[in-house]
């Protein structure tokens, strides 16, 4: 039992929660789809540029709101954290995001 004052738990944190501790693990190899890939590639390549740091990266990836965390894939959550860690950093603006992504 944790006490009063302990912080709430975060929505990603799921470890002994009771409605997932039921569903088995698949522990078999998962082959990466392109766009899995393509994610990888990009983090590495950010990464390598000191641009951001894993630690950033799985903060923007806890921070994500639940609805959006639920829906999304392993490597989409990946994305989410580098979009917006660009975005905050000024490597890029919405504005240029928005073009790209309506190109």
């Amino acid at each position: 039992m944790l006490p009063e004052d302990a912080p709430a738990r975060a929505h990603h944190d799921m470890g002994g929660v009771s409605r997932f501790a039921c569903e088995q693990v698949d522990k078999s190899h998962h082959e990466m789809t392109p766009f899995d890939r393509d994610v990888d590639a990009l983090r590495q390549v950010l990464g390598g540029t000191g641009l951001f740091r894993t630690d950033e990266l799985r903060r923007g990836i806890e921070g994500l709101p639940p609805d959006v965390y639920d829906r999304s894939s392993y490597y989409q959550r990946w994305l989410y954290s580098m979009v917006r860690m660009m975005l905050e950093k000024g490597v890029i603006t919405e504005a240029e995001l928005r073009a790209r992504l309506s190109a």
